[in-house]
């Protein structure tokens, strides 16, 4: 007979998802806790449907999360996951009662607040029209209606009166744009956000909200420079709560540590990681983060692949890294073989090999695709078995950058001598969008777009 989580994986890996055989470093139950919201299910979801050895575990706990919550169609999907995966467990039992009553009462609770929001907008008060709209939006967010929820969130605008109400409106339309992926819709909401410092306090407690959501939505784009600029920022001051529907400590730790690894130079990662005193707090929780940072600086680079190869299947597992994690660590690689070879004229490949060796791809391929995409100035050598590093004549590139320099100045020179040969014959120039050198029966001579009129 068949192993149904052999063939639960086997069918995930033909729909093109990521399959996880190690076990992660992180217990489920206490990672869940760091989250609310819709992203405690998306979490689990993915961990079910990603890490071999928490597959039924994780399914089992969103199927719970899915019965707390108004989301009948989430409960249908994590079941059919359960039904395949683990065909004999209790749980996979499908619970038509609960969907009934969950369909009748989301649809009666639909109705009441219609009504009641049609008797707002009938009585004209503000206030009660933007309650009833964010009551409604709510309400079908927590269905999974996340288009009509941003429907009723944006209507919700006009009614605003106080700055927190600004700030919840925006915290709402971030939230349903990143459940939904519309990562490009973010920045326009996170904008809308700010009040221009005029209320310090509210803007001081929804900076990690904004700092963390434009972080995602950048590292959904592949922006990594803007997003890990974006992590680094975020105020630990804070507490989670005001950001945990997205993302929690941990995760701004490492998001904001993997992407500086993969987009800066070693002073940038002294003075804006190591030296930054509010990031260090976010370091806290996740230290290999900040040992694999701290051995980048100081040039242990096979010592910082290690550590974050140990930590691959976490990032795996992780419902926005997940996508980006292979580019992420092969930047970081990159970038620490680069800086081997800065010191060395030449390199055997078997050190390189001893040094950054990968099971998944020799180290020459790996060279090889380096030096085609401009990443690398050195050239393989076959027969020996070297690489040889191109280095730039410091006095020649001097030189060429004088000649350079000596160019422009004789380029500007030959300006200012031509209008003050200009001046001193009394003509007096004027642009015009007359082209081609023609005489004008006013007796004046138009070159280019310069007009020169005889004085």
């Amino acid at each position: 007979m068949a192993d149904p989580l052999l063939e639960f994986f086997t069918q995930m890996d033909i729909q093109g998802g990521v399959v996880v055989q190690d076990s992660p470093k992180f217990d489920l139950d206490l990672y869940i806790q760091n989250y609310r919201g819709r992203t405690r299910f998306d979490r689990l979801l993915l961990i079910g449907r990603s890490s071999v050895k928490l597959c039924v575990e994780a399914l089992k706990a969103a199927l719970a999360e899915a019965k707390r919550g108004r989301d009948p169609q989430r409960y249908r999907d994590v079941l059919e996951y359960l039904r395949v995966a683990a065909p004999n467990d209790p749980d996979a039992v499908f619970d038509k009662k609960w969907v009934d009553r969950q369909d009748v009462a989301n649809h009666e609770e639909t109705q009441r607040l219609l009504t009641e929001l049609k008797g707002y907008k009938n009585n004209l008060v503000k206030e009660s029209i933007r309650m009833g709209n964010e009551d409604l939006a709510k309400h079908y967010e927590a269905i999974g209606d996340l288009n009509a929820a941003s429907e009723h969130y944006s209507k919700m605008r006009p009614d605003v009166s106080t700055a927190k109400h600004v700030i919840d409106v925006g915290k709402h339309l971030v939230r349903v744009a990143i459940q939904r992926r519309e990562w490009s819709m973010v920045a326009p909401h996170l904008v809308k956000m700010t009040l221009g410092g005029q209320y310090p306090e509210e803007e001081r407690n929804a900076q990690p909200f904004i700092r963390a959501a434009s972080g995602i939505a950048l590292l959904g784009q592949e922006k990594y420079w803007e997003a890990a600029l974006s992590f680094l920022d975020a105020d630990p001051n804070v507490p989670p709560k005001a950001y945990n529907e997205l993302a929690s400590r941990n995760d701004i730790a490492v998001y904001g540590g993997l992407l500086a690894l993969a987009t800066m130079d070693r002073k940038q990662l002294q003075s804006m990681v190591l030296e930054n005193q509010n990031f260090r707090v976010f370091l806290e929780p996740e230290p290999h983060i900040r040992r694999a940072v701290t051995m980048f600086v100081n040039g242990r680079y096979s010592a910082c692949i290690e550590i974050l190869e140990g930590y691959r299947t976490d990032y795996l597992l992780d419902i926005y890294l997940q996508k980006h994690v292979s580019k992420i660590y092969a930047k970081i690689r990159s970038k620490c073989v680069v800086q081997y070879l800065i010191p060395f004229s030449c390199v055997s490949l078997d050190t390189l090999e001893k040094a950054f060796g990968s099971p998944e791809k020799p180290i020459e391929e790996e060279l090889a695709v380096m030096i085609e995409e401009g990443v690398l100035e050195a050239r393989i050598d076959g027969i020996e078995r070297l690489v040889n590093t191109v280095k730039i004549d410091p006095r020649a590139q001097m030189q060429a950058s004088a000649l350079v320099s000596a160019e422009n100045y004789e380029k500007q020179a030959i300006e200012r001598l031509r209008r003050m040969a200009i001046a001193a014959a009394d003509l007096e120039l004027m642009p015009t969008k007359k082209q081609g050198l023609h005489l004008p029966l006013g007796g004046d001579i138009s070159f280019g777009d310069q007009e020169i009129v005889m004085g």
